[in-house]
């Protein structure tokens, strides 16, 4: 499996802010649109990624206050990423390796979208559903009459 099974599922509804935009801006988007991460994007281009931690860490460090901070001064400037035609297995240790909730998926240097652990767990899940059912319906339809040839 691959990140473009797990886009065309998904969908490719992106949420980006600038990187010059207030923090209180971008902290009031992720609530409203109950969403756990914006990408930031200047003239086109990622250039940094902004997730509850950093979030949470920005104001900590700003005595418990968003103040008058901007995106630029909260947000990854370095954030993993990966691409459509990387391979689950390789995000999952990815993910786990950098501790990262949000990946930005880039084709070229364009943004195709954003997946989430959650969106990874969803689709090892479904996948192993789905295997599960086929090797129900395959023992289920196996011939009782059926014996097994010596190897």
């Amino acid at each position: 499996m691959k990140v473009s099974d797990i886009l065309r599922v998904k969908g490719s509804t992106l949420f980006t802010v600038e990187p010059d935009d207030s923090l209180a801006k971008a902290v009031e988007v992720m609530s409203e649109r109950d969403i756990g991460s914006l990408v930031v994007m200047e003239h086109g281009d990622l250039v940094g990624m902004l997730t509850f931690r950093e979030v949470i860490q920005t104001i900590v460090a700003n005595d418990n206050a968003v103040g008058s901070k901007t995106v630029r001064g909260a947000m990854d400037k370095a954030p993993l990423t990966c691409t459509p035609e990387t391979e689950l297995d390789e995000v999952r240790r990815m993910m786990l390796e950098r501790h990262a909730r949000y990946l930005p998926v880039l084709n070229q240097r364009m943004l195709m979208g954003v997946i989430s652990f959650y969106d990874v767990a969803k689709a090892v899940v479904d996948s192993q559903n789905f295997e599960n059912k086929m090797l129900k319906a395959y023992i289920r339809d196996w011939p009782e009459d059926h014996e097994e040839q010596p190897t």
